[in-house]
């Protein structure tokens, strides 16, 4: 199936959109899935790539404008982060942070390319390391992604601007641990501005999905999704509605 394919071109539209369990990799002593409302008319993007032995590169972007108008950026996006990931995590010493700032950088020049100028696009971007337990992120102006623990869930605020606006926009990347049945979530935009009543789903309605307790990350990104549609008493058709989740073994 090609690119255009699987993001939903081509294809007509459901009446009732569906909870669709995207493809993810498998994981040594961790769990990694990615879920979404099969009404796609936004610019949602995710992908997985292994980069190493130990290590996991996974992408939640969110490009600015409808599907169809940005077909071209969003194959852009995919061909560099794959391309400029395996080649920048090619190397013996690795400097994960380093490694992270320098994809956002080289996905930041390609969007506004394949755009031909100025085109915003929100991104969270993680590599996860699998003998340590870590995450090294970059969040570009995305929405912050949540990370639980046996205490609490907290928040990993943007590191940097979206991609897309500036030639030369300073980023940061962080690292954290995952725990012990320890879990996180990324979700779209979609998801913390699906409303009802006036009011949102918003980040607490995902952080009460993940206080529900360890579950594994196809179960968790399911949930979130299923929350979100007893919010708005309907399958949502507002904007793309996306969950990526990773869960930690004991």
């Amino acid at each position: 199936m090609g690119f255009l394919s699987k993001l939903g071109f081509g294809s007509q539209a459901e009446e009732v959109p569906q909870i669709i369990q995207g493809d993810s990799p498998a994981l040594d002593g961790a769990d990694l899935a990615v879920a979404f409302f099969s009404s796609r008319s936004g610019g949602d993007f995710h992908d997985f790539l292994r980069v190493g032995p130990q290590r996991l590169l996974f992408g939640l972007l969110d490009v600015a404008g409808k599907r169809d108008a940005s077909a071209a950026v969003l194959e852009a996006a995919q061909t560099c982060f794959r391309s400029s990931g395996q080649q920048i995590f090619a190397a013996d010493e690795l400097n994960e942070s380093e490694a992270m700032i320098e994809l956002s950088r080289r996905l930041n020049l390609e969007i506004m390319r394949a755009a031909g100028g100025v085109h915003s696009c929100a991104a969270f971007t993680g590599c996860y390391n699998e003998e340590l337990g870590t995450l090294c992120y970059v969040n570009a102006g995305h929405t912050p992604g949540l990370l639980r623990d046996d205490a609490s869930v907290v928040e990993l605020p943007a590191t940097g601007l979206p991609l897309g606006l500036f030639s030369l926009a300073p980023t940061d990347a962080r690292i954290v641990g995952l725990a012990p049945n320890g879990s996180l979530a990324v979700v779209s935009r979609g998801v913390v501005e699906a409303e009802s009543k006036n009011s949102e789903f918003g980040l607490e309605g995902v952080k009460s999905a993940m206080q529900a307790g360890p579950s594994s990350a196809k179960d968790l990104s399911q949930r979130i999704l299923l929350r979100v549609q007893d919010f708005v008493h309907a399958a949502p058709k507002h904007n793309d509605v996306t969950a990526l989740t990773l869960t930690r073994g004991n």
